[in-house]
Parts: C-alpha cells; structure tokens; sequence
C-alpha cells in the first residue's frame, strides 16, 4: 500500500464512468483512515472498490461544523479524504467549509484532481473558457435567480450552471428572455451510457428538453455586450418613467428586480442617476 503523509485529500471522483477513478484516488481511498462524504453509501461503494478500511462520516450542509473537528483531528494522525458524490470536491457542495477550517488549524490538503462536471462541460461546449463564470445551483427563488443570472451575463463571456431535469426547460425559457441572443450548450448525464451535449438557442433546447432526465450541466455563450447594454437602457427608462410618476425608490427597484431581473443595487444606481 502506498504510505501518504496526514492531512486532508480532496479527491476527485468519477461523474459517472468508473473507469475515470484514477489510479492515486485509489491509493488515497484505500490508505485514508477516515473518508469524508456527503453521501456515504455512494461513495462507500468507491472506498471498498478501493479496498479501504477508513471510517466513513457524514458530511452535510447541516453538519460540516459539528463534524469539522473529529475530522480534522483524524487528519492530523493520518491521511482523511475528502470526496463529494460525484465530481470535484468544494465545487457546489459543503466541503469548502471543511477545507477553510483544515487551513485555519493548519492541517496540510493535498488535491488529488481527477472528473468535473463543470471543466467537463466547458471542454465539449466548444465555447472558449478563459472567462468563465460558476453559478453552481441557481436560486429557486425568481427574482433572486434572474438577479444572478443577469449580473453574471454582463461581467463573463462564459456561464456555467447546474440544473435539475425537472426545471430545465423553465430555466432555459427564462434564460432566453433575460439574454435573447445567447448561444446553449446542455451537457446531460455526462460520462454515462446516455451521454449527450446539445447546442442551440435557448428556447431551442428549452423545447427539446421538456422531459429531461438525469443530471444537466448547463453552459451559456452570454450575447455581445450591446445586447446588454440594450437591456440597461430599458432599465434606465423605467426607472425614469416611475420617477415622473412620482413613485418612490425602494418600490420602484423591487418592481425593477422583479421586472428585469437586476440586482437591487443595480436599480437603486440607477435612481440616483436620474
């Protein structure tokens, strides 16, 4: 067995196709006296495929602080795993708090990189990725989704989002109002049997993927810049016309939140401008 130093390792695991466990993630796996999971039963499976004996703990949103010590601790004496359920770890799940504290306590992490749903994604869009903005999980709240996705829109030339079957087709409609002339890659069940990447407008895919199944990445060429400057010259003249109506401001930027789908702060700088 390979002998690995203590602390903690971040280990990349397989999105889908198991033949994408590397070789040094199975080292970690077999040698970690403690594997940290969201979800222990999925990634069990990969430990004892690995022929490790560590135990296995829990490592949720609601727990990661009360858990935090204990693993920390076990980092210390030896090496501790990190693995999310599928993918890299700290990339939309509640590792990023166990890695902060295990540098705060100066435990040493070591990567152990290997499959990403989002470097995944980006690779087969075909769009270019050296100005790419993560949206992880959008909001499910309405204003608070379209407020993030068009803030995103009008500082990156590249969006990537993860998004349920279940809601895709709404989110892909909704994003082909917010930006119209935007360009979609949908990445579905990446690395599995039924793998495929489609491309097109949104209301395209949104069409296409009325029923969608299984786990969606989603990856956006954001419209040129006039588009959304067109889109800011709509907002401005709103705004001006609820001035001239005699409307007052924090009305005003909560219809314009609703409305457009900016940020609050955007609707309030706006106010003042006029």
């Amino acid at each position: 067995m390979t002998e690995f130093a203590a602390g903690l390792y971040v280990v990349a695991t397989p999105i889908g196709n198991l033949g994408d466990l590397s070789k040094r993630a199975l080292e970690v796996l077999e040698a970690a006296v403690m594997v940290a999971a969201e979800d222990t039963r999925t990634s069990g499976k990969l430990v004892r495929l690995a022929g490790g004996a560590g135990q296995m703990v829990s490592l949720t949103e609601h727990n990661v602080t009360q858990r935090a010590p204990q693993i920390l601790e076990a980092a210390r004496a030896g090496p501790v795993a990190l693995v999310s359920d599928a993918g890299t770890p700290v990339v939309a799940d509640p590792g990023a708090r166990l890695v902060d504290a295990a540098h705060t306590a100066g435990v040493p992490v070591y990567a152990i990189p290997g499959p990403s749903a989002l470097a995944a994604a980006v690779s087969v869009s075909g769009f270019e990725g050296s100005d790419v903005h993560f949206l992880g999980f959008l909001p499910k709240a309405n204003a608070e989704r379209k407020a993030r996705l068009t803030a995103a829109g009008a500082n990156a030339a590249v969006l990537v989002f993860f998004e349920s079957p279940n809601r895709l087709a709404a989110t892909l409609r909704e994003l082909g109002e917010l930006l119209p002339s935007c360009e979609v890659a949908v990445c579905r069940e990446l690395t599995k049997v039924y793998e495929e990447v489609v491309r097109g407008s949104a209301a395209e895919l949104a069409a296409r993927f009325g029923a969608a199944r299984g786990e969606c990445t989603v990856v956006v060429r954001v419209p040129a810049r006039a588009a959304v400057e067109a889109d800011d010259a709509q907002l401005r003249e709103y705004m001006a016309e609820m001035q001239r109506a005699g409307a007052r401001r924090a009305p005003a930027a909560a219809e314009a939140v609703r409305r457009f789908g900016v940020p609050r702060d955007r609707a309030y700088t706006l106010w003042e401008e006029r």
